[in-house]
């Protein structure tokens, strides 16, 4: 299936759609001059109605984000490697934990989970000794400064290494310093994982813009050739992209195996952690951390709202779902959330985003000097917002090739 957005001249129908976003904000905005001038009434019964509509949400944006800051909390405490560990032979563990009382987040559940997998056919769950976690860093021309920690922090997980796949997608538009970057991280990293591997993304490939979809796609299709040559199953394997300075949670890689072992669909299933702008916070600029704690809140937010959970940054998908769809979308630096809409279409709605409630850290907006980091921030927070043009864009797309 077809879903891509298209490339050259769009049709009216597709623009208007693409427009459509832009014009509901600025119409929102402009209708309120244009009522303050037909009729006054008008005006203040609308501009009540926002206040009442913000004030109705400014409670709720508090309450979830107490909410979900505690189950962020108390998931940091669980021991998923433990967890996942009871998975390997849910029977024993089952008969060992039923009885017992705790008040861990999601304890019960996990008793069920082993019940229930107790209960199943041989091969029904796939074991966690079968299991295999790969993770694409993608880079542009970071430095070696920037990326070390957050393979270090890689290393910090409690996940068996042996089972962890890095595949470090750096672009050649980045120049000869990040090629040697690269080389450096395989010779004095790669001896810690189940393998490492430098996947270099080359320029001016036709069909893409410049961005983190054509890079990570690229690797994405080197690992399944990869995976192909090792005879290990794509159903086996759990793919996490991450960003080259970002610094995932000692119990991540334990977690979203768990999560996605214990669900039946698992294919149909996309992880998405807690993406936190913290590795840096207090380096940059009082607008920076203003944005950046408003940006984490957002995320944790987001978390205890499952039924409108979207992917963002940092996400897990299984490999078999991914070489089926042909991995992330090359036409769109919004990849993230792109990947949402082409995963929910793709597999007719049944596909689902699961919040797991453990963090990733992530930098703040920082650049060399205020008025570039201001710069900088505005851009990213543009980037973001194509995220809201990008369903328009794919639901119209999506319309119109099933009438055609």
């Amino acid at each position: 299936m077809d879903i891509e957005i298209p490339l050259g001249k769009r049709t009216k129908k597709y623009r208007f759609f693409e427009m459509l976003p832009g014009v509901l904000s600025y119409g929102a905005i402009i209708l309120l001059v244009v009522l303050s001038i037909l009729s006054p009434v008008l005006a203040s019964i609308y501009l009540l109605s926002i206040i009442l509509a913000a004030f109705v949400k400014a409670i709720a944006i508090s309450y979830r984000v107490i909410s979900g800051y505690s189950n962020m909390e108390k998931a940091s405490r669980v021991d998923w490697n433990k967890r996942l560990s009871d998975l390997e032979n849910p029977k024993d563990a089952y008969s060992r934990l039923r009885d017992n009382q705790s008040k861990e987040l999601l304890y019960q559940q996990h008793v069920d989970n082993l019940r229930f997998m107790s209960a199943a056919e041989d091969g029904y769950y796939p074991k966690p000794s079968n299991i295999y976690n790969a993770l694409i860093m993608p880079a542009y021309n970071e430095s070696i400064e920037v990326i070390e920690p957050a393979l270090k922090s890689v290393l910090d997980t409690t996940y068996d290494k042996k089972r962890l796949i890095v595949v470090f997608a750096y672009e050649e538009r980045g120049g000869v310093d990040i090629d040697t970057t690269a080389k450096i991280l395989k010779k004095k990293y790669g001896k810690y994982f189940h393998s490492f591997h430098i996947v270099k993304h080359p320029k001016d490939l036709p069909n893409e813009v410049i961005g983190k979809g054509g890079n990570i796609t690229y690797a994405g299709k080197w690992l399944e050739q990869y995976l192909q040559q090792e005879e290990i199953a794509f159903s086996d394997v759990i793919v996490t992209t991450m960003d080259c300075d970002n610094k995932p949670h000692k119990y991540y890689f334990d977690y979203v195996t768990y999560e996605y072992i214990t669900h039946e669909d698992r294919k149909h299933l996309s992880f998405q952690p807690i993406c936190l702008f913290t590795n840096n916070i207090w380096d940059v600029p009082a607008p920076m951390r203003v944005v950046a704690t408003g940006n984490s809140f957002w995320n944790i937010i987001s978390s205890m709202r499952p039924y409108s959970l979207r992917n963002f940054a940092s996400h897990s998908q299984p490999m078999n779902a991914l070489v089926e769809m042909n991995f992330w979308s090359t036409r769109t630096i919004v990849e993230d959330g792109h990947q949402y809409w082409r995963s929910y279409f793709y597999f007719d709605g049944n596909y689902e985003v699961v919040p797991i409630f453990v963090p990733i850290y992530q930098d703040a907006v920082l650049s060399n000097g205020y008025k570039k980091t201001l710069k900088a921030q505005f851009v990213q927070l543009r980037r973001w917002s194509y995220g809201a043009q990008m369903w328009h864009t794919l639901v119209i797309t999506y319309s119109i090739r099933i009438e055609q």
